[in-house]
C-alpha cells in the first residue's frame, strides 16, 4: 500500500501523463481513493493536468468536501468522483475527461465499441449517459450531488460512461489501470471513426473482449505502458514524481 505522500505523487503524475498522451488538456481531473481510508479520495485543487504537483493533490470525503480546511479553488465537478466511489467498492481511480477523440460519439449517439485488442479494456458495453433526460436542459456540468449519483447509476459495473455532449468518465481499480484505459480507449474511438470512414467496422466479439481485456490488464502490459509513458515526459522534459 501506498503512503500518502507516494498517492500523491502518482495522482499529478496520472494528470501529466494523461494530459502528455492527449486525453486531458486544460480541463479534466484524476483521482485515486485513499490508499488507507476508503472514505476518502485524493483529487488536485482546480487547475490544469499538465501543471499539476503533488502539493496540488487534497483529500476529500465522498460527499465531495475537502477533508481539512483550503482555500484552494475546487474542481466544480468533483461529484463525479466521490458518487463513484461510493456507489463502487472496487473503483480506486476516476478520471473525466472531454479527449477529442470521444467527443464525436457524446455527441452523436453512436455507441463507442472495442474494435481492437487494447480497446477491449473498456469492457463489452459503453453506457451513455443524458443529462437532460433527469434534469432537463442544464449547463451540463456535473456539479450537484444528484447528478453525480446519476452519473454513477449509469456507470453502473461498467468501466467508462459516456457523456452527451460533454465528454467521458473512466474508472479503474488502481490509477495505472485507468490510464492505461484511458489512453487506449481514446485510441479505439479514433481507429473506429476512421474504420467507419473506410466503409465499416468490425467489433471484437464478447469473447475476445472478454480475454484481450483480462491479458491487457495484467501488471506486465501495464507496466510496460507506464515506463513507456513516463519516459516520454522525461524525454520532453516534464517533471516525473
Amino acid at each position: 500500500m501506498p503512503t500518502l505522500d507516494e498517492a500523491r505523487a502518482q495522482v499529478a503524475l496520472a494528470n501529466r501523463i494523461l494530459a502528455h498522451e492527449g486525453v486531458l488538456d486544460a480541463f479534466g481531473h484524476v483521482s485515486v481513493r485513499h490508499p488507507s481510508d476508503p472514505a476518502r479520495y485524493l483529487l488536485a485543487r482546480s487547475r490544469s493536468p499538465e501543471l499539476i504537483e503533488p502539493d496540488d493533490v487534497l483529500e476529500f470525503t465522498l460527499d465531495s468536501q475537502s477533508a481539512a480546511p483550503t482555500s484552494a479553488v475546487l474542481y466544480g465537478e468533483r461529484v463525479i468522483h466521490g458518487e463513484i466511489y461510493r456507489s463502487r467498492l472496487d473503483v480506486h481511480a476516476v478520471c473525466h475527461h472531454h479527449a477529442r477523440a470521444v467527443m464525436p460519439f457524446c455527441i452523436s449517439g453512436v455507441p463507442l465499441q472495442p474494435v481492437d485488442h487494447l480497446g477491449a479494456t473498456m469492457g463489452a458495453e459503453i453506457p451513455f449517459w443524458d443529462q437532460r433526460d433527469e434534469f432537463g436542459d442544464t449547463d451540463l456540468i456535473v456539479a450537484k450531488p444528484e447528478e453525480g449519483r446519476s452519473l454513477a447509476r449509469a456507470l453502473g459495473p461498467h468501466w467508462i460512461v459516456l457523456m452527451r455532449r460533454h465528454g467521458a468518465t473512466v474508472a479503474g481499480t488502481t490509477l495505472e489501470e485507468l490510464v492505461f484505459r484511458s489512453v487506449f480507449s481514446c485510441r479505439n474511438a479514433e481507429m473506429q471513426r476512421e474504420a467507419q470512414m473506410l466503409g465499416g467496422v468490425s467489433p471484437l466479439t464478447k469473447v475476445e473482449i472478454a480475454k484481450a481485456g483480462a491479458f491487457n490488464l495484467e501488471p506486465r502490459p501495464i507496466g510496460r505502458a507506464w515506463e513507456y509513458w513516463t519516459t516520454r515526459l522525461k524525454k520532453a522534459g516534464e517533471a516525473v514524481f
